[in-house]
């Protein structure tokens, strides 16, 4: 194997993770950082979704970094193509890019007692004294286990193919998740039929969206007008958490909410009957559209709740053994999340596998930090993602703690840093008490944000300026230093 140059600092990812960690890096004066990117592009989950109708389910002004508020967002909730463009701009404006080296897929970490050796795909390997996984938790497609083959095009949401022109052809779409109520909308009126697979009805607010005029556009490049918006999103948004944080049946306003909605935009009352969820709102992400429930009332579209039995060469049979044609198959089936950073190789100290420190399920510090694991640190790990405000939120409180284990590192002369297994576990007891008591394990819920074992892995289970708070100062006593 080749050995590349010796970066200190390695990250591993280029979406709003990699590339705010990355800012934050130059502005303190660490510039001998390499990202490691395995596409030809940044831009993370808004480079790779381009199905049509994608957007941010979190008002643009909100869904940006807070150093970096753009008063010229077109929408309230911005298209993927314009995102995209933010993190790109950013890139060029911080001067990211020269840092940036694309195709490296990085297969393996391991931790040789003084630093970590980084592997790639293409066999290419480098040390570093310290490494940021900032892959986050929506990359790698999910697909459902259906026996059978299909003969004609099937593909994932986030791996849309755009040579397959569905107009006029008989699509069937299964999954209805948060892509799959963004395409829904727009294919239906292309395809000569859609057959919609739902396994659970999702719960749904009306999208409040709108374009924002030139004038509005005008007035937020005032001094302090974009931050006085964002904040009174962010409030806005937090006001959401009262029922995930607080107690499960403060939820009942938000289930009155989407009820209404549901009942004013469709009027079939067998159909409405199919779209009503039977489990707590809040236990599963609560999705926002205005135009997906009225794509359902179409007269080229069915609905299919039956489950599917398997795939025949032009055909989706659900589980009654009636045969639904199709000569496309769509999958809005989702992400691998609990499992996305348990199938890494990652070998920390004295050989310990990743797998092996999580084999009662994923967990860390805050989610940044695992035991046995020095100078790796992980943006939106385990348990930082949110159900009700902006993820980006999320990863900028995670890097300023990282900068703090980094600045400490440099204070003390130290090696490295590794968080302390009895800190870990405690806090992780904690955080699982609490979530036990909360919304997204009542009544049996179900959702992608549990494991295997049915415990919640994903979703931080406060407010976030909960979070912020206990991450504004890292404390030292949690962590051994090395030397």
């Amino acid at each position: 194997m080749e050995t590349s140059d010796k970066p200190g600092i390695v990250i591993i990812g280029s979406g709003f993770a990699g590339i705010g960690m990355a800012i934050k890096l130059k502005e303190a004066g660490y510039h001998d950082f390499v990202i490691l990117e395995k596409a030809e592009d940044l831009g993370g989950t808004w480079r790779d979704n381009t199905y049509p109708g994608c957007a941010c389910d979190v008002p643009s002004h909100m869904y940006s970094y807070s150093f970096e508020l753009n008063p010229g967002w077109s929408r309230m909730f911005s298209p993927q193509e314009e995102i995209w463009e933010y993190l790109r701009a950013c890139g060029w404006k911080y001067g990211i890019d020269s840092h940036i080296r694309y195709g490296r897929h990085v297969v393996s970490l391991e931790y040789l007692g003084r630093e970590w050796e980084i592997t790639t795909a293409d066999g290419e390997t480098m040390r570093a004294n310290a490494v940021i996984s900032a892959i986050g938790a929506l990359h790698i497609p999910k697909f459902p286990e259906i026996e059978g083959r299909f003969a004609g095009p099937s593909f994932h949401s986030a791996e849309w193919d755009h040579t397959v022109d569905l107009k006029g052809k008989r699509v069937a779409v299964i999954g209805t998740g948060a892509s799959a109520i963004q395409f829904v909308p727009r294919i239906a009126t292309e395809a000569a039929h859609l057959t919609l697979f739902q396994r659970t009805p999702p719960w749904i607010h009306p999208k409040p969206d709108f374009a924002v005029p030139p004038v509005m556009r005008q007035a937020l490049r005032l001094p302090g007008a974009s931050r006085t918006l964002r904040n009174g999103i962010y409030w806005a948004l937090e006001t959401r958490a009262l029922g995930f944080a607080v107690d499960p049946r403060l939820m009942k306003v938000h289930e009155l909410v989407a009820l209404r909605h549901l009942e004013r935009q469709v009027p079939d009352p067998e159909l409405r009957r199919k779209l009503t969820p039977d489990y707590t709102i809040g236990c599963k992400r609560i999705l926002i559209s205005s135009d997906y429930y009225p794509a359902l009332t179409r007269e080229n579209v069915s609905l299919v709740t039956d489950g599917i039995a398997e795939l025949r060469e032009h055909a989706v049979v659900d589980a009654t053994a009636r045969e639904h044609p199709a000569d496309v198959v769509i999958y809005g089936t989702g992400f691998k999340v609990t499992d996305a950073l348990q199938e890494q190789r990652i070998v920390g100290r004295e050989g310990l596998k990743i797998q092996d420190a999580w084999q009662d399920g994923i967990e860390a510090y805050y989610g940044i930090a695992t035991a046995g694991f020095p100078n790796l640190f992980f943006l939106l790990g385990p348990n930082t993602g949110l159900g009700h405000n902006s993820v980006v939120f999320m990863i900028e409180s995670q890097v300023r703690y990282v900068m703090d284990c980094l600045r400490l590192l440099s204070r003390t002369g130290a090696r490295a840093i590794d968080v302390r297994p009895e800190r870990q576990r405690a806090f992780n007891e904690r955080l699982q008490e609490r979530l036990n008591r909360l919304v997204w394990t009542e009544g049996g819920c179900r959702s992608w944000y549990l494991d295997e074992h049915g415990v919640n892995r994903t979703t931080w289970p406060g407010f976030t300026f909960e979070y912020w708070a206990r991450t504004r100062k890292m404390k030292p006593d949690a962590f051994e230093l090395i030397y």
